[in-house]
């Protein structure tokens, strides 16, 4: 019987994982694919995180430079100036925990002083020799996804032989770094990556496949909200993606994915709460 952790220990609390947790995205950029400029003021910022919040969003995650496909990378100094005020902003109005989505350790270990209590890494700590020991000294929950390559380049070759084992060995490998380093087991979760370096049947065999990735013994985040390959399957165009990812979601949870990072909050925590109460069984 594969054993799953059932809760997520952060630096500051710990997550009960009874249910499926919905993860809010704030990009505080001004080139994002879906919602760049929006939320790129302090003010908008702060005042989209608490929205978010009254949505229903269990997380907030927060980043200061884009990872979509062929977006160009941002100096550490950028991103600090662009996260940091957000984070020290929510740290006193906010009840949920403060994630930060970065490769960059230097990043991770000013957001976790300011209040950030989750690294999530695109790289899966593959970019930054330094994020795995920063995450440990913060005590802090961590995401390690899988991509090939850095955003600029991730899309240049989406084959794969073996798609599944490929990923599920890169995510082996970021445990195992994370252990290395001192990150508690408990403390980690596994994002197979949807949409860097897949795919558009990549994308959708991975939302198929997805318990495949229990083995790996830590929760399953998913980010499947308004990415290219609903759009590639929907025909739809980045913010009228909603019902697109609705069904991404619910496949994810029925497949494993006990988090879903997601822009539409409130309805995404419908999806999920509808999801949760088909799967379970009378008791």
């Amino acid at each position: 019987m594969i054993k799953v952790q059932s809760s997520w220990e952060l630096s500051r609390r710990t997550l009960s994982l009874d249910r499926p947790l919905v993860m809010g995205i704030l990009n505080v950029t001004p080139d994002s694919f879906s919602d760049g400029g929006r939320f790129f003021s302090l003010d908008a910022a702060v005042e989209r995180a608490q929205e978010m919040e009254r949505e229903g969003a269990d997380i907030i995650d927060i980043g200061g430079e884009s990872t979509r496909p062929h977006a160009p990378a941002v100096e550490l100094a950028r991103e600090l100036d662009r996260v940091i005020p957000v984070i020290e902003a929510l740290a006193g109005k906010i009840s949920v925990p403060i994630s930060i989505d970065t490769y960059k350790a230097g990043v991770a270990r000013a957001a976790c002083a300011a209040g950030a209590e989750i690294v999530n890494d695109v790289t899966g700590l593959m970019a930054d020799p330094d994020m795995a020991r920063v995450t440990a000294e913060a005590d802090a929950g961590l995401v390690v996804m899988h991509t090939r390559g850095m955003p600029e380049t991730m899309q240049a070759d989406t084959g794969y032989d073996d798609l599944i084992g490929d990923v599920k060995r890169y995510l082996e490998k970021s445990i195992a770094v994370a252990l290395v380093a001192g990150v508690k087991a408990g403390r980690i979760v596994v994002d197979p990556g949807l949409g860097f370096g897949k795919s558009v049947q990549g994308n959708l065999e991975l939302i198929r496949r997805l318990e495949e990735f229990l083995p790996l013994g830590c929760p399953i985040l998913v980010g499947p909200s308004r990415k290219s390959f609903v759009g590639a399957v929907t025909g739809r165009e980045g913010g009228e993606r909603i019902f697109g990812t609705a069904a991404a979601v619910a496949l994810s949870i029925v497949h494993g994915a006990a988090i879903v990072r997601v822009h539409d909050v409130a309805a995404m925590r419908d999806v999920a709460v509808m999801t949760r109460a088909l799967l379970r069984q009378p008791e």
